[in-house]
């Protein structure tokens, strides 16, 4: 049975993925500090799984806890998603980002070479295409100007990540350039869980069909798409877990045919904000108070993956539909205020 570090396994993709690695057999040992989680989240995953994975509240940023973590501990891969994640709070707090996401990833990889720890799964993002030129974006197509401090900490921790793997003879990493993943786990028990403002687009639905928002503002009606509004390939998250177990067996399984690889995560296929929601309003049978504002600063006009590679080479597929992802949302909404109330 192989022992698996996740980092930030406590928040939305991180939680899920844990639940895959759990019923997979794997022994997980999850390090969150809960800047953007709660603990509740360990209590689900247990109530989903009947396992409860060993827990450490550690700050990545904190060089000499995460080294007593992997002193103490002994892993066969890493699966990294800590990081800061909003475009917005990006551009104003850049400093903020590039401190968190580079440092972390820094003492992170850092304890690996110390620790002769061999793989490691990087939670990327499309964001580090910038607005490509040519859609569906494939994993041939070259990184762009990044549109965000957000957008270029991932830029630059691939290229960090790449730089080890080479300066490193036995490191191997897989790179997964994320989608907009949305929805929940069926079981509603765990889900996105913004804290303040939602700063993604589904979270901010199902609060305003739950009253917790006045409405929905949509950031731009004047977009080059079908109805103004930008286009995103939105990805079911428990099919978003899937492709890291799956990479994390590519890698155990020694498949990889390169030291680092990176593979696009998402469907092919492009919605609009208002294609979202009349999905949500059709599968929910609910009306939604919405209006448009200004275009937000950092935002891209449209981006849809070419999931061709990672199909073929990775051996994944995403299985979920829109009308599944927003349902499930909408049942992890209804149950997070019991949650939160314990």
């Amino acid at each position: 049975m192989k022992d698996i570090l996740v980092t930030g396994g406590l928040g939305y993709i991180g939680s899920h993925t844990v639940v895959q690695l759990i019923e997979k057999n794997y022994n997980v040992t999850i390090v969150d500090n809960l800047s953007n989680s709660k603990i509740f989240i360990l209590d689900n995953i247990e109530k989903i799984t009947g396992k409860r994975p060993h827990y450490f509240n550690i700050d990545l940023t904190d060089y000499n806890k995460i080294n007593s973590c992997f002193s103490k501990n002994k892993f066969d891969g890493v699966i990294h998603f800590a990081a800061l994640k909003s475009v917005s709070e990006s551009v104003n707090h850049p400093d903020k980002y590039y401190h968190n996401n580079l440092n972390s990833l820094l003492n992170l990889l850092r304890c690996m070479k110390e620790n002769d720890i061999k793989n490691i799964i990087f939670s990327s993002s499309c964001t580090v295409y910038g607005q490509p030129d040519k859609l569906p974006v494939s994993e041939k197509s070259p990184f762009k100007e990044a549109e965000s401090p957000y957008a270029r900490t991932k830029q630059m921790s691939e290229n960090i990540i790449e730089d080890f793997t080479n300066s490193i003879s036995y490191l191997s990493a897989i790179s997964l350039r994320y989608f907009n993943p949305v929805g929940a786990h069926h079981s509603g028990l765990i889900g996105e869980l913004p804290l303040g403002t939602p700063d993604n687009l589904v979270p901010y639905i199902t609060q305003t069909a739950a009253g917790i928002r006045q409405e929905l503002k949509i950031f731009g009606d004047d977009y080059n798409t079908h109805d103004g509004t930008a286009i995103r390939d939105y990805i079911h998250v428990e099919d978003l877990a899937e492709a890291h177990i799956t990479a994390l067996q590519r890698m155990i399984e020694n498949k990889m045919k390169s030291k680092y690889e990176y593979y696009n995560i998402g469907t092919g296929v492009g919605y609009s904000v208002l294609d979202v929601v009349k999905s949500f309003e059709n599968v929910n049978k609910l009306k939604l108070n919405y209006s448009f504002s200004e275009r937000r600063s950092g935002d891209i006009e449209k981006m849809f993956s070419d999931c061709t590679i990672s199909n073929k080479k990775l051996g994944w597929n995403s299985k979920n539909g829109l009308d599944e992802m927003m349902s499930s949302a909408w049942k992890w909404e209804k149950n997070i205020s019991k949650f939160l109330k314990g």
